[in-house]
Order: structure tokens, then C-alpha cells, then sequence
């Protein structure tokens, strides 16, 4: 299961009011690649045009501009199945006020600690 429908997108995040304001200039000329706003962040479509916006803000804003390629999250993954049934079985507890530590303690669920140290990827 896919968390969400999208598909591989772009991730620019402009961080001056400079690429800010060139972001929403490109988002506004170019809404047909714009898969999702979030402010000073967007999401382009995975195509060839999406690259050649999010590389043109790059390229006139330097540092001030980070891209990315992001997938969406299949959950049935085994690398992933852990950490979700986790929250699942978190966000179903009996108390909501119970924290995870307390809450994973004596069951096969992982600790904090285990899941901040265990990389899910590092492909790039």
C-alpha cells in the first residue's frame, strides 16, 4: 500500500525571498507541473519539465535552492513494515497519553533508539 497516490515527484524548498518569490512565480506560470504547494516548498511532476524548473532555480539561487527526488512510501516494503505497524499499533493504544517509550516497552515493537539508528536507505 502506497501512503499516498502520488507518484515520484521533485522537491525544491527555496529558502530566501528571492527563490521564494521566483518559486511562486514558476508555480503560478506552470500550475500543469505543480503536484503540490506546502509555502516556501513545492512538489514538480517527475518529468523532464519538472527537472528543467526545479535546475533553472537551482542555477539562479544557488544554495538558496535544494532539489530532491522523492518517491512515495510503500508500507508493505519489509524495510518499512516495522516502523508502520509501530505507529499503527501506537495511534491504536488504549490511552493516548501513554508515550511510545512506555508504550513499545515489553512488546515487539522497536524503542526509539533502535529506529533512530537503523538507515531505511542510503542509495544516494
Amino acid at each position: 500500500m502506497v501512503v499516498d497516490g502520488s507518484r515520484a515527484a521533485f522537491l525544491v524548498i527555496a529558502d530566501t525571498p528571492g527563490a521564494r518569490q521566483t518559486l511562486r512565480n514558476i508555480c503560478n506560470a506552470h500550475e500543469e507541473t505543480v503536484s503540490r504547494r506546502f509555502g516556501r516548498a513545492v512538489l514538480l511532476e517527475a518529468t523532464e519539465f519538472g527537472a528543467f524548473l526545479a535546475f533553472r532555480l537551482r542555477v539562479k539561487h544557488g544554495e538558496s535552492v535544494q532539489v530532491r527526488r522523492v518517491q512515495p512510501v510503500d508500507v508493505d516494503r519489509p524495510d518499512y513494515r516495522r516502523a508502520y505497524e509501530a505507529a499503527v499499533a501506537f495511534e491504536e493504544r488504549e490511552n493516548e497519553h501513554t508515550p511510545y517509550p512506555k508504550f513499545a516497552a515489553g512488546t515487539d515493537h522497536p524503542m526509539p533508539p533502535e529506529m533512530r539508528d537503523r538507515v531505511l536507505f542510503d542509495d544516494e
